[in-house]
């Protein structure tokens, strides 16, 4: 089985981002099905992200990193930032963290 791992750095302001809605979902033949929603705290992680092991399959974690900067009262050109991707097999760790500024996201797969 694995599991997941994730963190969101606001680059803009050189800090980790407290306070942003994070939520998993799998993909199945009857569409998107919720895994589980978390939000990170002032180190702009999640810890117990995944409490069960997943099983190979398309994920997606999507940010909610347009209300994250409303709250500090800033413009934003995007409203989430969606990370799609394959789990191919049981037994590895996924770190996707989430790099964002109000202009721009990226990601990366950490350790």
């Amino acid at each position: 089985m694995s599991t997941i791992s994730t963190h969101v750095l606001d680059t803009a302001l050189g800090k980790p981002a407290g306070g942003v809605v994070i939520a998993l979902e799998q993909d199945s033949t009857t569409g998107w099905l919720p895994v589980v929603k978390g939000q990170t705290d002032s180190d702009g992680r999640i810890k117990d992200f995944t409490t069960e092991p997943l099983t190979p399959g398309h994920y997606r974690l999507t940010a909610e990193i347009g209300d994250y900067f409303a709250i500090s009262g800033r413009d934003a050109l995007y409203v989430t930032a969606q990370i799609d991707f394959i789990i191919p097999a049981t037994g590895s760790h996924y770190h996707l963290p989430f790099l964002i500024s109000p202009w721009s996201w990226s990601t990366y797969r950490g350790s």
